[in-house]
């Protein structure tokens, strides 16, 4: 039970676990291509976030633009004021074919966080940078180990989540994509250590015609009685990107 909860985390202990995240997928088949979503067997969760040549049908020197929210409802706001901001991938070419050098402009103004640059990326770097935030703020807010989040997240991506065919609205035509469900927290051995936010869903919707195949990432928790623990948002703005 105490290896869960450690308090005064070391910035540098952080660091170091968050750094694993692109292993989420380490477990997972890598198939080549991900295939149609109308087929009848979908692709593997790990797969379609991490593994995926994302970036492939992003044009070189074009920006990538993310609209961001968190928000929560718990008293004494130990998450912060509600943010409301834009995550921005600028692209240019990488040295391979379907590989990007990326650079990020996370946040503005005060809220703004450094990250990347990434080189010759195949895969795009927001899913991880979501991650990663969201877990530190959440170790934080729990006092908890975020290697021990981060894994709990992994073995749910790998073991609980569902993925289905799912319709994406892009310039008011529909285009296939999936969307990803996992709740990875629940049933967890730690799960009252969590403060009710145990119930924590995450939700992934990608589609391939999308540049860079991303088209939102929510974490959200409510309590028993509705109320919102947190949500966290992250949407691709077409109009922008």
């Amino acid at each position: 039970m105490r290896s869960l909860v450690v308090r005064g985390l070391a910035a540098t202990s952080v660091a170091l676990a968050l750094a694993a995240l692109p292993a989420l997928a380490e477990d997972a088949p890598k198939p080549a291509t991900v295939t149609p979503a109308t087929a009848a067997a979908p692709p593997s969760a790990a797969d379609l976030l991490f593994d995926q040549p994302h970036m492939k049908n992003t044009a070189a020197g074009s920006t990538l633009t993310y609209d961001y929210l968190r928000r929560s409802g718990i008293s004494k706001g130990p998450f912060g004021a509600p943010l409301e901001d834009t995550i921005q991938l600028k692209v240019t070419p990488g040295k391979t074919a379907e590989g990007r050098d990326i650079s990020v402009v996370m946040f503005s103004g005060l809220n703004r966080m450094p990250a990347g640059p990434f080189e010759d990326m195949a895969g795009n770097p927001v899913v991880s940078l979501f991650l990663e935030n969201h877990l530190r703020a959440v170790a934080k807010v729990l006092e908890a180990n975020p290697r021990y989040l981060k894994l709990a997240i992994r073995k749910g991506l790998r073991e609980k989540a569902t993925v289905t065919p799912t319709k994406v609205d892009i310039g008011g035509r529909e285009v296939d994509g999936w969307r990803v469900v996992t709740k990875p927290f629940a049933g967890d051995s730690m799960a009252q250590r969590m403060r009710g936010m145990d119930d924590m869903t995450y939700t992934f919707v990608t589609a391939p015609s999308v540049p860079g195949e991303i088209v939102s990432i929510e974490a959200s928790s409510k309590s028993p009685d509705g109320g919102e623990l947190l949500e966290e948002k992250l949407s691709y703005d077409q109009k922008a990107g």
